[in-house]
């Protein structure tokens, strides 16, 4: 045995064949470089992941700057490539399956000119700018000097959007017009209020003892000047820009279909959000019977309460005064309410916890006209600043409160809170896998753990019941509508009649959900198309495994190798429980 190794010693160590030990080395630098590289790409990434080495500046958005990312992108997919990863364990092929399938991907969206339609009113750019606020800190007099700096670079941001905005009318890549006529009164509703007023200068509200009077004196000088010279002429430069050149050349027709490469940009759309290489028919004849399946189950509840069909039950929920909201305040506290009631319980459905803290706030008034009734913003891995649920408390007189307890666990527990904080816990992975978004596993586990809380004994309410159904519905009408708009040529007005004829959405949902669909073809699709997924595999464990079938065991199954493609997440999960059934038959032959 010493022979054999020594006479292998040298063709294992010569510079052509590295040992096994060497490669996996070479991958694991490879990718801690490659993600040290994204955060410097992206510093709002790195402040949202609570590294502020780069919170004095914003990502650059230059068109000569996309050509720049596309050609590191094939560098680095050259580099990954070139590793052989014969021997690895399989989580570290995995890595490497992972890491080149992301960059193929970037670069194919890069040749599609995906990228030259960064305005929409609701995930806009301008927006973003904006919402970073709820992400930055403000504890040290140097954090305060760092987003001085990057107020004052905002102007210059803006200005790299408008060239990009610019070339996107030149390849006739371009929202429809009148989505883009509500981005000019965003950036005008950003701009209006001076000084104190303005929603930038949030973090003067309160100093941290930690700055000094003096500091405390000089910098709110400094920002309120930065935000009233500066910022505010750009936010209204870009509305003029807006307004003038680029709303009036929106695209008249809803569909993505009608631009140049209109169906081809709507199929990657698809593999990118889902994760499957689905057809648009296929996922719309599916979501019109996962409708019918779930309004059937509706149907039941109504029934039980006294009603004869949907319509008259649906009807009644707009004027039923117990499901009517009377203030902002009390939509947050059913939030609030609903997440404590779950916290408890989640021990009998995970061995994995989530290790941080939730907070819930409403949605900032300047965007809550077109933002979702709640969405969940991600807190850092250590733990500094807590995970977010954002509650749009907004027109709360017309609102329903009907499938808050459904929402509350979707977006806080055992929802996106619990599936994010936990992957940011798992140190065996690579950082590009703990911060993983896949968005069909995403927000696929999210709808999933919408019904969870039956596991646990909730929804005791039949109308918070029919909530949860309402919530699920809706991600079925998704499938329906995004397919219909983009692939079917479907016009607005056909989606809001197919939405008031298959939902209990109230009015502000209806009107802001249609816009999102038409402004962010296929990302809608991931809700169901998960969901199904995970479903699906819960159902292959507990036939496979029978008796055996332990539901923490399973969900920490899908949770504990984070956020993944569904087909990798498949077999993933199939792997685990022909193990499962191989060891239980192990044991069994043992005591026989």
């Amino acid at each position: 045995m010493i022979m054999a190794g020594a006479l292998l010693a040298p063709l294992a160590l010569s510079a052509d064949h590295p040992t096994l030990e060497a490669r996996r080395k070479s991958l694991n630098r490879l990718l801690a470089d490659e993600w040290e590289y994204e955060l410097r790409e992206s510093p709002e990434l790195a402040t949202l992941l609570g590294d502020y080495r780069y919170n004095d500046r914003w990502s650059d958005f230059s068109l000569a700057h996309v050509q720049e990312q596309k050609d590191d992108l094939a560098h680095w997919v050259a580099r990954f490539a070139a590793i052989d990863t014969t021997g690895f364990p399989e989580q570290e092929k995995l890595n490497q399956v992972l890491m080149l399938r992301n960059l193929k991907e970037r670069i194919e969206a890069i040749n599609l000119k995906t990228f030259e339609m960064p305005i929409d009113q609701q995930d806009g750019a301008h927006l973003q700018f904006a919402e970073a606020l709820t992400i930055i800190p403000f504890n040290t007099t140097r954090q305060y000097e760092d987003y001085l700096a990057r107020l004052r670079a905002l102007p210059r941001a803006l200005d790299q959007i408008t060239g990009i905005l610019q070339q996107g009318l030149k390849d006739k890549l371009i929202p429809p017009r009148y989505l883009l006529e509500k981005t000019v009164k965003q950036c005008d509703d950003i701009a209006a209020p001076a000084g104190d007023a303005n929603t930038f200068a949030q973090p003067l509200t309160h100093f941290p003892e930690a700055v000094s009077e003096a500091d405390r004196k000089r910098l709110r000088a400094a920002i309120i000047a930065a935000i009233d010279q500066e910022l505010r002429p750009a936010y209204r430069k870009l509305s003029r820009f807006l307004a003038q050149d680029y709303a009036p050349k929106g695209r008249a027709q809803e569909g993505i279909w009608s631009l140049p490469n209109g169906d081809a940009l709507y199929r990657f759309d698809i593999r990118q959000q889902t994760t499957t290489s689905m057809d648009p028919e296929t996922i719309h004849q599916l979501g019109l019977r996962e409708v019918e399946r779930i309004e059937a189950e509706q149907l039941i509840i109504a029934k039980k309460l006294g009603f004869s069909d949907l319509k008259s039950f649906r009807a009644s929920l707009a004027t039923n005064p117990k499901l009517i909201p009377t203030s902002r305040e009390q939509i947050l506290e059913t939030y609030l309410r609903y997440i404590a009631q779950m916290s408890p319980q989640l021990p009998k459905l995970f061995g994995l916890l989530p290790p941080t803290q939730l907070d819930v706030k409403p949605v900032e008034e300047f965007r809550e006209k077109d933002a979702p009734s709640a969405e969940y913003i991600p807190g850092t891995p250590d733990g500094s600043r807590r995970g977010t649920v954002m509650v749009n408390t907004g027109d709360h007189q017309h609102r329903s409160l009907v499938a808050c307890e459904s929402t509350a666990y979707h977006e806080g527990v055992p929802g996106h809170h619990m599936q994010i904080s936990i992957a940011q816990t798992l140190t065996a992975l690579p950082t590009f896998r703990q911060q993983a978004g896949y968005n069909a596993y995403v927000e696929g586990w999210a709808l999933y753990s919408e019904s969870l809380g039956k596991d646990v004994g909730f929804y005791q309410d039949a109308y918070s019941d029919f909530g949860r159904l309402s919530d699920e519905l809706l991600r079925a009408v998704r499938l329906v509508l995004d397919t219909g708009v983009h692939y079917k040529h479907w016009t607005r007005a056909q989606m809001v009649d197919y939405f008031h004829a298959h939902s209990a959405e109230d009015e502000p949902d209806v009107q802001s959900e249609t816009d999102r669909y038409i402004a962010a073809p296929a990302q809608a699709l991931g809700y169901k198309l998960g969901q199904l997924d995970i479903l699906r595999l819960r159902q292959l464990a507990q036939k496979e495994l029978g008796p055996r079938y332990d539901i923490r065991s399973f969900h920490d199954e899908v949770l504990n190798g984070g956020a993944l493609p569904l087909d990798v997440l498949d077999q993933r999960v199939t792997s685990w429980i022909a193990e499962q059934k191989a060891a239980s038959n192990s044991q069994s032959g043992s005591a026989k």
